[in-house]
């Protein structure tokens, strides 16, 4: 399907709503039937039908079908954020006694969720370096049922290879579950490479304007439709109307948006490159990264994230760094119009420091300004961290 149409065309029926350019918002909990025959009818395949929003939604729909094209797979479906489309993508497949095998340094939430939340219910995990591969069939046991991949990984942006973990995976009879937020679905498929469930926040790059919480799973209609009838109808963590409003709209501009990201950020690179600064840089797409090919391989292009060492281990020199940037904002998500930094020294709680990285890193995600303006504002940051 051509990129344009899904975005521009696909799910929408114009004709249907006055020939609005923009989709309507649904904003109704119920729909009614005419006749009993068709209650029964909607009572038995409410997967199918609009017949109440906690299941399906004509707005919410429009969104899940561009998103199961861009991905690439039969369906899809949107949850009211990232960490519920992860949750529900996660106890899709487990029961009391099975086993996980998760790459190491997933999101802070994903991460919670496979240490803290499922060994309460007598699934055991097993955290493994992801850069390997075999990793996975190492730690693979008789009752694994699925392998979780975040690639690349949050903060240091470790890749995993994707086609070989799920070729693993399919000898083994295994489920595998991806986070593909750092990419985006134009810059990476992993169905493409054999991925059974694809998740997204959609709060990110698919929104672009920070302005909404979604999230996305697109897999096959076999799977999908099992996630609606159990984790997606008992949990009820739904999308709502206006919110699939905002990200139908957020994807109208997603390539100009990604390629403006993506330029942007290759030359905020190339200036910290040569800052005395800075003692690391960790970016996938950096010829010097080891994973350098599997980057170029997987995905079809940068995006807007990366992280920075600063050779500095001076606490206060780190934090005045951070606080004297003038136009990168201090928050903790991503994928918007604007440029962000979020430092890991602000883990430091009362003297101690609470994280498993090093202090002096910044991850910083690059938004839709101007290259320059960045840059100076770096510049003079760095300036100032002497005191």
């Amino acid at each position: 399907m051509d990129l344009s149409y899904i975005l521009n065309e696909l799910g929408e029926d114009r004709a249907a709503y006055f020939n609005a350019v923009a989709p309507p918002i649904i904003q109704s909990s119920n729909f009614a039937c005419p006749t009993v025959e068709e209650f029964r009818y909607a009572l038995q395949h409410e997967s199918e039908v609009d017949f109440y929003t906690r299941g399906n939604n004509p707005t919410v729909d429009i969104l899940e079908k561009k998103l199961a094209a861009l991905e690439g797979t039969e369906h899809a479906i949107a949850f009211g954020s990232g960490i519920a489309a992860v949750s529900a993508a996660v106890l899709s497949q487990v029961k009391a006694g099975d086993h996980v095998v998760c790459v190491n340094k997933p999101y802070t939430w994903a991460n919670a969720l496979m240490k803290k939340f499922l060994p309460r219910f007598g699934v055991e995990v097993t955290m493994i370096d992801g850069t390997d591969a075999e990793n996975y069939r190492l730690a693979t046991k008789a009752n694994t049922v699925f392998y979780y991949l975040e690639s690349p990984n949050s903060f240091t942006f470790e890749l995993q290879d994707i086609a070989a973990v799920a070729a693993i995976a399919k000898e083994k009879n295994i489920c595998t579950i991806i986070d593909n937020s750092f990419a985006s679905p134009l810059y990476q498929n992993p169905a493409a490479m054999g991925i059974d469930l694809i998740v997204h926040a959609a709060t990110k790059y698919i929104s672009g304007h920070s302005d909404v919480m979604g999230g996305i799973i697109c897999g096959s209609r076999e799977t999908i439709n099992h996630i609606f009838e159990r984790e997606y109808m008992t949990l009820g963590a739904v999308l709502s109307p206006h919110d699939a409003w905002l990200l139908i709209r957020g994807l109208r501009t997603l390539p100009v948006r990604m390629e403006r990201i993506a330029a942007t950020t290759r030359q905020v690179i190339a200036f910290l490159e040569q800052r005395p600064e800075v003692a690391k840089i960790y970016w996938p797409f950096l010829p010097g990264n080891p994973q350098f090919e599997l980057a170029k391989k997987q995905m079809r292009n940068n995006t807007g994230q990366f992280t920075i060492q600063l050779a500095s281990e001076d606490v206060p020199e780190i934090e005045r760094f951070c606080d004297s940037l003038q136009h990168f904002l201090m928050a903790a998500s991503w994928g918007g119009h604007e440029s962000l930094i979020y430092p890991t020294v602000a883990s430091y709680r009362d003297g101690n420091y609470k994280s498993n990285l090093p202090y002096n890193l910044i991850r910083f995600y690059i938004g839709l300004e101007d290259p320059d303006y960045l840059i100076k504002d770096l510049e003079q940051a760095f300036t100032k961290m002497k005191g």
